[in-house]
């Protein structure tokens, strides 16, 4: 089926702005309370939310195998159970009624009362009701600094990292939207030196990861597994990611069994799942593999993307500053390789489902993609425009995620994915 919602040629009638990252071409998918305290989904165009629910009602998808209550709940996953097929439909109706030229919608000045509303006019929701959460740590540079950090430079990679995509699951109840307030952690802390005896409290080196995570359909059954070359059709889309990380709670207690309170407390992800269909223009090679990849994980042709992704901090009622320039391109194993790999084994795989990427380091220190990367463990503190030092981050710190795509033709963004953190419960 050919992707028309992705002409660059064409042009809304809703007012865009030249830099948006979210043109025509884009068309993602949401969850949102309106003015009217209705939850809906719905896909946005310039700074204008677009209820689906209402569109969907008034006949706009006419013609498209819809149910009727597609569009009328308070998540995605039923639409992304419906898979691909009825994605690109979806979308490519709704590049034509928002068309320059299409007058259907345009002219009709009771149902865009009904059907658009400002971005100012609606507040933005969890957009899938996530069922299973896995967090890969599939780039090299990332694997490797920490490994240098906590080992040895000579034994930064273990070896099994080059062969296999590792990941765990992580806590899926405290996936939040941008926006919401996180509190400082508090848990164990390694012994004070001469002491037996673990410390408790706060933790003092809070940091962020810049991730991304991919959004999966129903996919396989209990004992199949899914063919390298079909997971692109089970991956509805992306979205930012900052998994946060208590670097000293984790540091305590991930031996013998890994992440635990140190990175289950929080983790924030945008709003807006902005499709893989939207971002197939900027496909490009992910990085060149050490060793050739078992069958089951092999293969050809451009399975990565151009995804410029950036990380500031703004201290209160601060001026924020950039700390971090990174790629989605880094990562050394694909969303397609992460997810044969999870089901190799049999494992299901439903709709909502959430893959992270891991950190997302890139070759240069300032696209290193957390603060434990970027001060070195708090050896190179970074200053910020406010004249103030990091090392991690600070209570009152609001940190701030980025990413976008863009060639010559058009830009494809995911807005904002924002936290704030609040000092910690005693």
């Amino acid at each position: 089926m050919v992707i028309t919602a992705n002409n660059t040629n064409r042009k809304s009638w809703l007012k865009v702005e030249d830099n948006s990252d979210f043109p025509i071409q884009n068309i993602p998918f949401g969850v949102f309370l309106t003015r009217d305290d209705i939850i809906t989904i719905g896909t946005r165009i310039g700074d204008f939310a677009i209820d689906l629910g209402a569109f969907h009602q008034l006949g706009y998808f006419e013609g498209i195998p819809l149910t009727d209550d597609m569009f009328l709940q308070d998540t995605l996953n039923d639409f992304i159970a419906d898979g691909r097929k009825t994605w690109r439909l979806v979308r490519n109706r709704i590049a034509e009624v928002f068309d320059v030229v299409n007058g259907k919608l345009r002219d009709n000045a009771e149902h865009k009362d009904k059907i658009i509303f400002r971005m100012d006019e609606v507040e933005m929701l969890l957009p899938v009701s996530v069922g299973d959460y896995t967090d890969f740590y599939a780039s090299k540079e990332h694997a490797t600094n920490v490994g240098s950090l906590f080992r040895d430079p000579e034994n930064a990679l273990l070896p099994n990292w080059l062969h296999i995509p590792i990941g765990y699951h992580g806590r899926s109840s405290s996936i939040i939207p941008s926006g919401t307030p996180i509190r400082r952690p508090v848990g164990q802390q390694r012994p004070s030196e001469g002491e037996k005896t673990p410390n408790f409290g706060p933790t003092k080196l809070l940091d962020f990861e810049l991730e991304m995570a991919f959004i999966t359909t129903d996919a396989n059954d209990l004992g199949d597994r899914i063919p390298i070359e079909e997971t692109e059709e089970h991956i509805f889309g992306l979205v930012l990611f900052n998994d946060w990380s208590a670097r000293d709670i984790q540091a305590w207690e991930y031996v013998p069994l890994g992440p635990f309170l140190g990175k289950n407390f929080a983790s924030t992800i945008s709003p807006w799942i902005v499709t893989l269909d939207a971002l197939e223009p900027f496909r490009t090679e992910n990085p060149k593999q050490v060793h050739e990849p078992l069958p089951y994980l092999k293969q050809d042709g451009k399975n990565s993307y151009d995804i410029n992704l950036q990380m500031a901090i703004q201290p209160e009622n601060k001026e924020e500053t950039v700390v971090c320039n990174s790629n989605f391109k880094y990562m050394y194993w694909t969303m397609a390789q992460q997810l044969a790999h999870h089901t190799v084994n049999g494992c299901p795989v439903e709709a909502g489902d959430m893959m992270g990427s891991g950190t997302i380091s890139g070759p240069t220190k300032d696209s290193f993609g957390s603060m434990l990367e970027l001060t070195w463990r708090g050896q190179n503190p970074i200053k910020l425009k406010d004249g103030s030092e990091r090392k991690f981050i600070n209570d009152n710190d609001t940190v701030i995620m980025r990413g976008y795509s863009q060639n010559d033709d058009v830009r494809i963004g995911f807005g904002e994915c924002t936290g704030k953190i609040l000092p910690a419960k005693l």
